[in-house]
């Protein structure tokens, strides 16, 4: 049975949908078999993997409404063992519906219960905000990856998502745990960065990944070509660095 992932900050511009969909695609050149799950309304890990929103017939909001199966909806995509399934703006409505009654905290986990078995690992990219939405993908969890900069923001931010992830494992999920924290736009030579780190491995030095994502141009480029970064340009920094946290993932679970 495939393990749930989720890619969760609530805060925005740290690189959690390129962490998601780079790690996704990392693991499915590793020859695993991939299931991204875009729970964020902006639908970017959708157009991320080559999907164009506009045409999408089924959605990750038909799938928590009810109006049709996660299996009806999922995709295929041109990478390498990697289907999505799939979001757009529609999704932003999803919100309202999941505040409207007792036990909507578990629609995503039960949605996702029949294609579980099918998938070596399903990935979900959360929206940057600790909502229903959010709240949703983390009960359907095996685990959590956490994305940050580093920065003392992010150091803020990390001590609140960690609250969070405590109080659904202790109301919803008690088989949650943090899974990994990941630094993105790492610079080196910043001593702020240094700074950061060395507070994370005072508190979280067991969660972090050995590896960090560098800050780099081909990263970057790779979601407007609409393809994770190995296949933009396999031999960039960013692909080996995404390909050794995918080995290191699946080492942890």
């Amino acid at each position: 049975m495939g393990k749930i992932i989720s890619f969760s900050n609530q805060k925005g511009g740290v690189g959690k949908t390129t962490s998601a969909v780079n790690v996704a695609a990392s693991l499915g050149i590793l020859g695993h078999k991939v299931l991204i799950v875009d729970l964020d309304p902006q639908g970017n890990a959708t157009s991320g993997v080559g999907i164009a929103k506009k045409n999408l017939k089924k959605t990750i909001n038909d799938v928590l409404v009810g109006d049709a199966t996660a299996e009806e909806a999922i995709l295929p995509t041109e990478y390498d063992n990697l289907s999505i399934l799939p979001a757009n703006i529609s999704l932003a409505g999803a919100e309202y519906n999941l505040y409207s009654g007792g036990g909507t905290e578990s629609i995503m986990k039960n949605a996702l219960a029949p294609v579980k078995d099918k998938f070596d690992y399903i990935i979900i990219d959360c929206p940057p905000s600790l909502s229903m939405l959010t709240v949703n993908a983390m009960v359907a969890s095996d685990g959590v990856i956490i994305p940050m900069q580093c920065e003392f923001y992010a150091l803020e931010g990390l001590s609140q998502l960690t609250v969070t992830i405590n109080r659904i494992k202790a109301n919803f999920n008690s088989n949650l745990n943090i899974t990994g924290i990941l630094i993105t736009m790492y610079n080196s030579r910043l001593l702020l960065s240094l700074q950061v780190m060395n507070e994370l491995k005072k508190h979280y030095s067991d969660k972090l990944f050995s590896t960090q994502i560098s800050r780099g141009v081909k990263v970057s480029e790779a979601p407007g070509f609409g393809m994770p970064v190995y296949y933009h340009d396999k031999r960039c920094k960013g692909a080996a660095e995404y390909l050794a946290v995918a080995k290191e993932l699946a080492s942890r679970i």
